[in-house]
């Protein structure tokens, strides 16, 4: 799994709502790019772009099991999940050459954002006993 993570913090780069429709629409065109050529490759499984802080909620269960949710935005957020990819790679370096690829969005002036991207091992579940 691959993950697109935002920082308000340390940010070499103004937050997308200051961007110019041309270059919000370079950036979207580069992801569809990306999920393109993963379908193509046979590496796609599934992946989302993810609504901002504002939108989300923090779901626990209350003391009757009832959910008690908190909705953002979250003051204290300086990091949040801005989308995933699920990829399908024959080994662990194909997925960091992956996640190096996606780093290069572009951003204001089409400049590469160089974003981080985590890349977590799906775990399998361990076989049932029949």
């Amino acid at each position: 799994m691959l993950l697109m993570q935002f920082s308000a913090a340390g940010t070499a780069f103004p937050a997308i709502d200051t961007w110019t429709p041309e270059e919000i629409q370079a950036h979207i065109g580069f992801m569809g790019e990306v999920n393109e050529k993963l379908v193509a490759d046979g590496e796609w499984v599934d992946g989302q772009g993810l609504a901002g802080p504002s939108q989300a909620k923090i779901v626990r269960a209350g003391a009757d099991g009832t959910p008690v949710v908190t909705e953002g935005p979250f003051a204290e957020t300086k990091e949040f999940l801005a989308g995933f990819w699920i990829v399908d790679c024959e080994t662990p370096q194909r997925a960091v050459e992956i996640a190096a690829h996606i780093s290069t969005a572009p951003g204001p002036g089409g400049r590469p954002l160089n974003m981080p991207i985590e890349v977590h091992p799906v775990m399998s579940a361990p076989p049932q006993e029949m």
